[in-house]
């Protein structure tokens, strides 16, 4: 049996009522009534998973993650928007938190790198709509979100699944 997508990810957090309000306040994920002491479940707004993000706390005491850095780990999370417009809102409120670490062109996706209050990394990308993709090969330039809105469209729906699509249909040639 395949796996179609990923359905949720649970994050080991300082507080994660403090990561509740900034995965609320950045990327618009509304809390859950799930009671857990300890713990917070939250769903993207245009989500149908039972849940899509879990926060448990550990305390303040903990350590930061040293993934990538000196320990194997999971480097970052990444979820997708429907259009450049909405990445340019998540673009912007993600300077505002000065949580922006990165902006990423990768070619048949448009990226934003952010970094939550406990140093987890996460991604943010818009996919290109599949009519779109001619003979993009994989990219990791310097993302001009300005010029991309002006050559798409602001409000021009992404691809869904358009990087499985991509490969398949450059393997078949």
């Amino acid at each position: 049996m395949p796996i179609h997508r990923l359905n949720h990810a649970v994050l080991y957090v300082r507080d994660a009522e403090i990561s509740a309000e900034f995965y609320s306040r950045v990327l618009g994920f509304r809390r859950l009534p799930m009671e857990i002491p300890g713990a917070v479940f939250m769903q993207a707004a245009d989500s149908t998973n039972d849940h899509d993000l879990g926060l448990f706390s550990v305390g303040a005491a903990a350590a930061p993650s040293g993934a990538g850095r000196g320990t194997v780990g999971l480097y970052h999370l990444a979820w997708e928007v429907d259009t450049l417009a909405d990445l340019a809102e998540i673009a912007a409120k993600l300077t505002d938190e000065r949580a922006l670490v990165g902006a990423t062109d990768h070619g048949t996706t448009k990226a934003l790198y952010g970094r939550d209050p406990d140093g987890i990394d996460f991604e943010v990308s818009w996919l290109l709509p599949a009519d779109s993709i001619e003979d993009h090969a994989p990219t990791a330039l310097p993302l001009d979100l300005t010029k991309e809105i002006q050559r798409y469209g602001a409000n021009t729906p992404g691809g869904v699944g358009v990087s499985r699509q991509a490969t398949t249909e450059t393997a078949s040639r």
